[in-house]
């Protein structure tokens, strides 16, 4: 491992959130960088901002739906990390000068009561370790400029996360046919999204095997209290100064959030 591209490469991105404006994609200044390289850029990070204070809250799965997929030529997801710094109270608002070019993703978070340690974990392993499931959206950022991003690029930019709201009221995932619960979304009180459990990987609980799975080969466990955000469940919404995204899940409730101007 190059411990001083990583080191780098994460600078690079840094000055991305520093300065507020988006940098090059770390696949056009090494177009050799790899899918492992790629995550050392992101626990770089994340390690650098944990000692600055910041506390891990949990995890978020991207890519989960196949026309991301497609989109980037890969085959499977990619995660990133949940930090305490990154959550807005539902309904709250966000600052818009807190993101460079914000999306918003409709999902169901998991709530984990105990650990869960690869690699051989299954659907019902998630639904057995997890305490609730709420509805939640995630705002979506990214620090490649234009969004200009191949798999890598999302991967080192801790999986394009920007922040992430809880809402609605906790239902154990046991109570629930997760692939079939229903999903509205709207933005500025219109419907522009709607979707099921299903496409996220077939089952959103299925998502949270997989990272689990995933992590077993980075050494890392999902830990009892941690959130995971499970994907989304339709495509990204572009976010505007005063924009208000809302999503209403079945028997979830709902959860939203406006935007400064």
């Amino acid at each position: 491992m190059d411990i001083e591209k990583i080191t780098r490469f994460a600078d690079h991105l840094a000055a991305a959130s520093r300065e507020g404006v988006g940098v090059a994609p770390l696949t056009v200044l090494d177009p050799q960088i790899s899918e492992i390289e790629a995550y050392h850029v992101q626990l770089k990070t994340i390690e650098r901002k944990v000692k600055d204070g910041a506390r891990i809250t949990g995890k978020k799965i991207g890519l989960t739906s196949r026309a991301m997929q497609t989109l980037l030529g890969v085959e499977q997801p990619d995660y990133g990390h949940l930090l305490d710094d990154m959550v807005v109270e539902n309904n709250g608002e966000l600052p818009f000068e807190h993101v460079l070019s914000p999306k918003v993703e409709a999902e169901i978070a998991f709530l984990l009561k105990r650990d869960l340690v690869g690699p051989h974990v299954t659907i019902y392993d998630v639904l057995m370790a997890t305490e609730y499931v709420v509805p939640a959206l995630e705002i979506v950022d990214s620090r490649i400029a234009n969004w200009q991003i191949k798999l890598e690029d999302t991967i080192a930019d801790n999986a394009s996360s920007g922040f992430y709201v809880l809402g609605g009221h906790p239902v154990k995932p046991q109570d629930l046919d997760l692939p079939l619960v229903g999903m509205a979304f709207y933005k500025n009180q219109v419907l522009v999204n709607t979707g099921v459990g299903a496409a996220a990987l077939g089952n959103p609980a299925s998502c949270v095997a997989w990272l689990a799975n995933k992590l077993y080969e980075l050494g890392i466990t999902l830990k009892a209290g941690e959130i995971i955000l499970s994907g989304a469940l339709s495509a990204a919404v572009e976010a505007k100064p005063g924009d208000v995204f809302q999503t209403r899940i079945t028997e979830l409730g709902s959860v939203g959030v406006r935007f400064g101007k």
